[in-house]
């Protein structure tokens, strides 16, 4: 069944759209509770002059990534979308993708007007999304426990849906490499609960098998485990010379010891992975409106690459000055956020030069220029 989308612009209601914002700021090294929670980008908000105050630089490198006169803008919203996810751009038909996992659809807004309507209605309760280099569509579905290929005449390929005899749990996010290859993560969350795809019922917290992370070779079709050293693998990105692969772990959702962080591995000729280890950990030093300074962490969902060789997670679960995107430099430091009013849960490069970052955000897309580039094509 397909659920009825309306956009509307700036002098429409209900739903509100883009919205010319405020731009960036530079902060302390300590994160201050920003103004994202109560900001307001409904059709008749008052307009805030620049810079944007929730584009914050925790460290004088990200500073040259935002643009002094550019707004975080809410491109879309609607009440009846549930846990919008899985941005992926499309560079030749100029639109970007994304999943609503609840409601089993996917979305896609145009770049040339702005216009939202429904993509996909079934679409297997998909979370993540991306193309491969020849411009087809992959999705990783929550509800059939697949992963999938979309073709040009329209027929749906399934690209892996067990491994050694059993079910996968429920792919969730995943990339490609330039030889074709398809990396993706299996966490299992869409069959922990009927919500996102279907409960396994069996008290587990591996619905099917252990969690880990997969590579389907492109020549074979033979999907590979690379990596059951994680507990929850969420999103996923490649350096911009594919030589490393960074992974998400929210698994403390379910598991008491698990660490709230961004995991990244060796990539060893471009199939096996070696020496993993933390790369960033989502705790951040908060300070409080009497002075003092609180330790928080929350989870760290999609993330994304730039040329760069930062990485751009989606961080959410903690609240105000926290949620958002967070952007880590090469060496594993924050150096600055994006603070939106909603729990981010994905992120991706896209727009005609690659340099506009779009981000999911529980009801709503959300987008913002900065002064860089993806360094992939999705």
């Amino acid at each position: 069944m397909t659920t009825e989308r309306t956009a509307t612009t700036s002098n429409e209601s209900p739903s509100p759209a883009p919205l010319a914002r405020r731009s960036f700021l530079a902060a302390a090294a300590l994160s201050v509770a920003g103004s994202a929670l109560a900001r307001d980008f409904g059709p008749n908000a008052q307009p805030t002059r620049y810079p944007d105050p929730d584009i914050v630089a925790l460290d004088p490198r990200f500073k040259k990534y935002g643009l002094g006169n550019t707004p975080i803008q809410r491109l879309y919203h609607s009440d009846k979308m549930l846990w919008a996810e899985g941005p992926a751009w499309n560079g030749v038909g100029r639109y970007l993708l994304w999943s609503d996992i609840p409601n089993d659809l996917q979305m896609r807004w145009l770049e040339e007007d702005g216009h939202v309507s429904v993509f996909r209605s079934p679409a297997g309760n998909s979370n993540g999304n991306t193309f491969d280099f020849q411009g087809r569509q992959i999705s990783f579905q929550h509800g059939t426990r697949q992963v999938v290929r979309y073709e040009y005449d329209g027929k749906v390929t399934v690209l892996a849906k067990e491994f050694n005899g059993k079910s996968l749990n429920a792919p969730n996010d995943g990339v490609v490499h330039p030889n074709g290859d398809i990396w993706f993560t299996d966490p299992g969350y869409g069959s922990l609960m009927n919500y996102e795809g279907n409960n396994a019922n069996n008290g587990s917290k591996q619905p099917y098998q252990k969690e880990a992370i997969y590579r389907i070779d492109a020549k074979t079709g033979k999907l590979f485990q690379v990596s059951d050293e994680i507990f929850k693998p969420n999103g996923i990105c490649f350096s911009p010379d594919y030589k490393k692969l960074y992974v998400a772990d929210t698994g403390a959702s379910h598991y008491d010891d698990a660490p709230k962080n961004i995991k990244v591995w060796d990539i060893v000729d471009e199939k096996t992975l070696k020496n993993g280890k933390e790369f960033a950990s989502m705790k951040l030093a908060m300070k409080q409106p009497d002075g003092t300074t609180v330790e928080k962490a929350g989870f760290a969902d999609g993330i994304r690459c730039d040329v760069d060789g930062n990485i751009w997670a989606s961080a959410g679960w903690v609240g105000q000055g926290y949620d958002g995107v967070h952007c880590f430099a090469p060496d594993g430091q924050r150096i600055g956020q994006i603070l939106l009013p909603e729990i981010c849960s994905n992120v991706c490069f896209g727009g005609t030069k690659r340099n506009r970052l779009f981000m999911t955000g529980s009801t709503s897309l959300y987008a913002v220029y900065v002064e860089t580039q993806g360094a992939h094509i999705t």
